[in-house]
């Protein structure tokens, strides 16, 4: 994620006299925090404010959507490598899970023509991410326009879960789906480009009314209730001359870092990956290294510096490389480590 500000950041625009209760104003969030969120997925005039339900960051949205729509013996479509969050609820609902490997020979784009064949009449839900969680690759608005096709010829539902949204490195932020699909799921929080991730305020936007207060009823044998200052520090966040200095730095931040990522894979010999398109992490090959063992050593003396193995987006070879975290991550102390790990492995 982003570096995350201080919360001196917010003082000047917080009332002292704010009551630390419910909003008194909606269970489905603060109306001006949902209407901020439509305006920065550019859904205004598409969706409505109460399209949008306020959640315990991006998990608790995605977790609402599919423990109301998928049935045991119910059929879920989702990417590999992707947020492993699907294939963790459909095993806790006894479903079939369908998975599509992303194309690494055509930077991680998603096939298709496999989503298609893959999706019957017992398809409930098709579960992504865009930007894609873990390699950065973006969809288009066609491709987009090609799965609500897929997803409508049998009435699946369709969630896109854009907690990467707004960090696009290449070409414009894609269309959100909420606004393409009337069972178009779109979810999101202010957790990675905002570096917010410990507001825990995330949300889903659909334009379907009785799913969303489904997942209101759902919502008490969760989190139950808002997050009060979550919801009116997030608000102030997401306030349009706000919002955009904060992600004018992210991206000045995230693109330096990124070249300095892609320098480093450059001059190493058994590394490499595809420059992600958008968001704060990428996928990168190890050549001929199993990405777990790798990690294992890495984090051993002498070096002592922790990544993340890319078998937990099941994944082997591959290792996880962020873009955030600003100085607090010693990025460049890292990059040395594992740049004298892999010039001196031995299998």
């Amino acid at each position: 994620m982003s570096e995350s500000p201080r919360l001196g950041t917010f003082l000047d625009a917080l009332d002292s006299d704010l009551p630390l209760d419910w909003n008194q104003k909606s269970f489905r969030g603060l109306p001006e925090l949902r209407s901020h969120i439509l305006d920065r997925a550019g859904l205004s005039g598409l969706c409505q404010p109460d399209d949008v339900l306020i959640t315990a960051g991006t998990a608790e949205a995605n977790y609402l959507a599919f423990m109301q729509l998928v049935q045991p013996g119910d059929e879920v479509v989702t990417e590999r490598p992707g947020w492993p969050q699907a294939g963790v609820l459909a095993d806790a609902v006894d479903a079939t899970l369908k998975v599509i490997d992303l194309e690494e020979a055509s930077e991680w784009s998603l096939p298709l023509d496999a989503v298609e064949a893959a999706v019957t009449y017992r398809t409930r839900l098709i579960f992504l991410t865009n930007p894609n969680n873990p390699t950065g690759r973006l969809m288009t608005r066609r491709e987009l326009e090609r799965l609500v096709q897929i997803a409508d010829r049998v009435g699946a539902w369709l969630v896109v879960d854009e907690v990467y949204a707004g960090l696009e490195w290449e070409g414009d932020r894609a269309p959100s789906i909420a606004g393409m699909y009337n069972r178009g799921i779109t979810t999101g929080s202010v957790s990675k480009a905002l570096g917010l991730q410990g507001l825990r305020t995330g949300w889903m936007i659909c334009r379907d009314p009785d799913l969303i207060w489904d997942a209101i009823i759902l919502r008490e044998n969760s989190s139950e209730i808002m997050n009060i200052l979550g919801e009116v520090i997030a608000e102030i966040a997401l306030r349009p001359d706000r919002y955009d200095q904060a992600m004018s730095a992210a991206r000045t931040a995230g693109q330096k870092t990124l070249e300095r990522l892609d320098r480093f894979v450059a001059e190493q010999t058994r590394l490499e990956w595809i420059k992600p398109q958008a968001g704060l992490i990428g996928l990168a090959r190890l050549d001929g290294i199993d990405g777990d063992v790798f990690a294992k050593r890495l984090l051993a003396e002498p070096y002592r510096t922790f990544l993340l193995p890319g078998s937990s987006y099941g994944m082997r070879h591959h290792i996880r490389l962020g873009v955030g975290g600003g100085v607090a991550a010693n990025l460049d102390l890292g990059l040395e480590r594992m740049g004298e790990l892999l010039a001196n492995w031995q299998g």
